[in-house]
């Protein structure tokens, strides 16, 4: 697949997913307010369980399972050090500066001492990974997220990150600098499997203790995206209605 269809894809899914935003039908009250849009969302989570159970997961599991693992970690530093470009501009853009010097330090750092981040020589140096994105950076300046969203491929989202991810993919992705659609398309491949093998674990547990996997999957996910865009420290959410416990039941009439 060469990088202009790699581009296509990634525009597609996104596109599908904010249209139907607009389009599905979710007029009544749902039983969970952030997820108006939740009989779509199944849908696609559905779509993308069988895509992950027929290509992803085995071909990730292949990669773990033959890949030297001192590999593994080269490429998984490689990745990270490309995802540091995109986290220091957005300290950057969050007023950070400190954050956005020592971001931009581990990636002086390992592209020059690591081997384009090969090697982690700055966590060595105790220079800490400040991971940031344009949907945090958003949120930061009070942007609300908007609706849960299941993104075709992509997964777990709202409104607001799906918008981030938009720009990230066709602006803020260093690989978008390889020109070549062969190479692009085998460094977005092998970045894409590295990923997914990294959740490999995290999978496996998660089909083994959660009854209903969806909603398991939406509430930590709002949960731990609502405390990365505060930093860790989030204020408390109001009550909702659909929150409050219901009223104590009436006492039976004897007769």
């Amino acid at each position: 697949m060469t990088r202009t269809a790699w581009r296509r894809v990634a525009r597609l899914a996104l596109t599908s997913a904010v249209l139907a935003l607009f389009t599905a039908c979710a007029t009544g009250p749902t039983a969970n307010p952030s997820d108006p849009l939740e009989p779509m969302n199944r849908s696609i989570d559905r779509f993308n369980t069988a895509v992950d159970e027929a290509a992803l997961k085995p071909l990730a599991t292949a990669y773990k399972n033959h890949t030297p693992d001192p590999v593994r970690t080269g490429v998984r530093n490689f990745f990270a050090n490309l995802g540091d470009v995109w986290s220091a501009l957005n300290n950057v853009l969050q007023l950070k500066p400190r954050q956005a010097l020592e971001t931009t330090a581990r990636v002086a750092v390992n592209t020059v001492f690591g081997l384009l981040g090969v090697i982690d020589v700055a966590s060595d140096m105790n220079l800490d990974r400040n991971k940031e994105d344009l949907g945090q950076t958003l949120g930061y300046w009070g942007m609300p997220p908007g609706p849960y969203l299941v993104l075709p491929l992509l997964g777990p989202s709202t409104l607001r990150d799906a918008g981030g991810t938009a720009v990230e993919l066709t602006v803020g992705d260093p690989i978008n600098q390889i020109s070549d659609p062969w190479a692009y398309g085998g460094v977005f491949g092998l970045r894409l499997l590295d990923r997914r093998a990294s959740y490999l674990q995290a999978g496996d547990m998660l089909n083994e203790v959660a009854l209903d996997k969806y909603t398991f999957t939406r509430q930590v996910w709002l949960q731990k995206r609502r405390s990365d865009v505060y930093d860790g420290d989030p204020p408390d959410e109001p009550e909702l209605p659909d929150n409050r416990q219901p009223p104590p039941a009436k006492p039976a009439n004897k007769p």
